[in-house]
């Protein structure tokens, strides 16, 4: 054990640094979330709905949450009810058991509600469409405000998708 100390303080660090950011898309994001403040001028709750997705939106809607994108910093928050959400985030190609929660949820969020679907299967309903099993693209089953299109939509798209539903409203 002392041998190995003795190595790793006679050898130092031997990795190479991080990579500097990416300055256009730091400037980007935070003009964006500068315009979602000056819109809402208030927090902004979501509920995230997956309605059949294959969770490769999921995992960009994720991204949105690491201090990279900083989106709780701006007052955006994801919420477990509809009930307490102004804006559902919907993803996937509504599957044909989701699509009486889907309608549940549309029907709990508060007036004014916002819709936003993400995702090709979202907006068009992908490779999957319309079958016994898939009531295909989400505006199919309640109405959709605004449609992110990408297969995933990288988080910034998301982000302006948001930006752009809250702006329609108000």
């Amino acid at each position: 054990m002392l041998q190995l100390v003795r190595q790793i303080l006679r050898v130092g660090i031997v990795t190479e640094a991080a990579p500097d950011p990416d300055a256009s898309l730091r400037s980007e994001g935070e003009r964006i979330h500068a315009g979602l403040l000056r819109l809402l001028g208030r927090a902004l709750a979501i509920r995230q709905v997956d309605a059949g997705s294959c969770n490769g939106c999921e995992l960009e809607i994720h991204a949105l949450a690491n201090p990279y994108y900083n989106l709780e910093g701006c007052g955006i928050r994801f919420v477990a009810s509809p009930r307490h959400a102004d804006l559902l985030l919907v993803t996937g190609p509504v599957a044909a058991h989701m699509k009486i929660s889907l309608e549940r949820a549309w029907e709990a969020t508060p007036d004014p509600k916002l819709v936003v679907a993400v995702g090709d299967c979202g907006c068009t309903g992908g490779i999957f469409g319309e079958s016994y099993a898939s009531c295909g693209r989400v505006a199919n089953v309640i109405p959709v405000d605004v449609a992110i299109a990408g297969c995933p939509p990288p988080p910034l798209s998301i982000l302006r998708g948001i930006l752009s539903a809250v702006a329609a409203r108000r």
